[in-house]
């Protein structure tokens, strides 16, 4: 007899086709200088994405409920639907006037911020109760696995053709390899990426109108309060009932809190990932390799997590993360010319092991008619530990460089910005290992005097 394949499931192999297409973003290798591009200052990049990260954290939750409550197919056809349109605003806007650049992109952040949080849980729990519905729910790890093996190839392509587009001078050569002569600009080739992930968006959206509501869900939505006023008071109602169970599951709480400590470091860790190579005195041109390296993590880490969490304890897999997190962050800190690229590849890796755990065990622990609103819990609180830590490690960073600079010597003072820059960067990660080390033992202390007794 055969033996049954959970990717004989229809939302399931749609559930990987749109994880695949919404994150793999042509934009993303050359993410800050595309907006600089436009004619975006630095501080005004900064402001835009503070307001991404407001508008996931505002309505992470919320979104949950509501997909609760409307149908967590119907929540995701809007953060795609949305997905189109913030792309698109971005790809076709004229540059000529530089207000209308900056409204249009603060536009295209809440969009994009709004699309995330709409997609976050939706999604997962769609596949998760399809492959409960219609399958083994222990068969979980390996739709894992291979998700993270599709989204690591979707990355490296997405890394690689999209600093090739952006190239002009890469570009005519292509052109004229097809018997084209064409003069391009980086005014022209710049929007390149951005076409291209417009087209991602028109196939993602596509495959979320492809996935099936469960039989659960369906139910729950015919007992659900049909007036609008009422299906909102119900989706907070939802919303407190998620936040309270979580608080009143130690296993899961804990998971949470340890993922999000996790996932709060070494996300701020990869946003400066571009400075720390420049440090190490890599060449900018293989910055688009690095991390299409790094994504290879993804073909690997996953069988190995999968088999630690089916064989092992929950405590094993945090301390292997843990370890991995901690060894990575404080090698790093020798900034060794090339060499250090092996520790930060250790961190990255350590943030492929929590991203498995966490989902492996939430979802295993959580109910199907709450299992969106719980997984955008764990997206706020993701969201929240990378916020708190983007102020935290800003403010470090300004109050480093008035004390680097009221201890230079005259002739050190007239050091170029950018290499001013460099010293207070280089002195300041130390504040990574010192956050990661400090948060675990205080976050373990809790564990142990709090909610270990209380797990069953």
């Amino acid at each position: 007899m055969k033996e049954f394949s959970p990717f004989s499931i229809p939302n399931i192999r749609r559930y990987i086709a749109f994880k695949v297409l919404f994150n793999s973003r042509f934009y993303y290798p050359i993410f800050t200088i595309l907006f600089l591009d436009f004619g975006l200052t630095v501080a005004q990049f900064a402001i835009l994405n503070a307001v991404w990260a407001a508008t996931i954290v505002m309505a992470e939750v919320p979104s949950g409920a509501l997909a609760d409550i409307i149908g967590r197919k119907r929540l995701l056809v809007f953060a795609t639907l949305t997905m189109v349109v913030e792309v698109g605003m971005i790809s076709f806007v004229p540059t000529s006037d530089l207000s209308l650049v900056f409204y249009v992109f603060l536009i295209n952040r809440i969009l994009s911020g709004l699309a995330e949080a709409a997609a976050s849980g939706a999604d997962e729990a769609l596949a998760y109760d399809a492959l409960k519905d219609q399958g083994n729910p222990d068969d979980w790890g390996r739709v894992l696995e291979v998700l993270a093996r599709f989204q690591s190839l979707g990355f490296i392509i997405a890394m690689g053709t999209g600093a090739a587009l952006y190239d002009p001078r890469l570009m005519e050569i292509f052109c004229r390899l097809f018997g084209f002569s064409i003069s391009l600009t980086q005014e022209i080739t710049m929007r390149f990426p951005l076409y291209a992930t417009f087209i991602l968006a028109l196939f993602a959206c596509a495959a979320a109108m492809g996935m099936e509501e469960t039989q659960a869900i369906t139910n729950s939505e015919n007992t659900s309060p049909t007036n609008r006023i009422p299906r909102v008071k119900h989706a907070f109602r939802l919303t407190f009932e998620a936040g309270g169970w979580i608080f009143k599951t130690p296993f899961v709480l804990s998971v949470i809190l340890f993922g999000m400590l996790f996932d709060g470091i070494i996300r701020m860790v990869i946003t400066l990932s571009s400075q720390y190579y420049r440090m190490i005195q890599l060449p900018e041109s293989l910055f688009g390799i690095i991390g299409s390296m790094v994504a290879i993590l993804g073909f690997v880490v996953p069988g190995i997590a999968r088999k630690i969490a089916e064989n092992h304890s929950p405590a094993q897999a945090v301390w292997l993360t843990a370890v991995l997190t901690m060894a990575g962050l404080t090698f790093m800190n020798f900034f060794w010319p090339w060499a250090g690229l092996l520790p930060a590849i250790v961190t990255f890796s350590a943030m492929y092991f929590n991203g498995f755990f966490v989902s492996f065990y939430v979802n295993r622990e959580t109910a199907s008619e709450q299992r969106a609103t719980v997984l955008s819990f764990k997206g706020l609180s993701y969201n929240l530990s990378y916020g708190v830590l983007g102020v935290g490690y800003a403010l470090l960073l300004k109050t480093k460089k008035q004390a680097l600079e009221s201890g230079l010597s005259p002739e050190r003072l007239k050091l170029d910005p950018a290499t001013l820059e460099n010293l207070v960067f280089k002195e300041s990660f130390a504040w990574f290992p010192g956050t990661f080390l400090v948060g675990f033992v205080l976050l373990y202390l809790v564990y142990l005097l709090f909610i270990k007794k209380k797990i069953p």
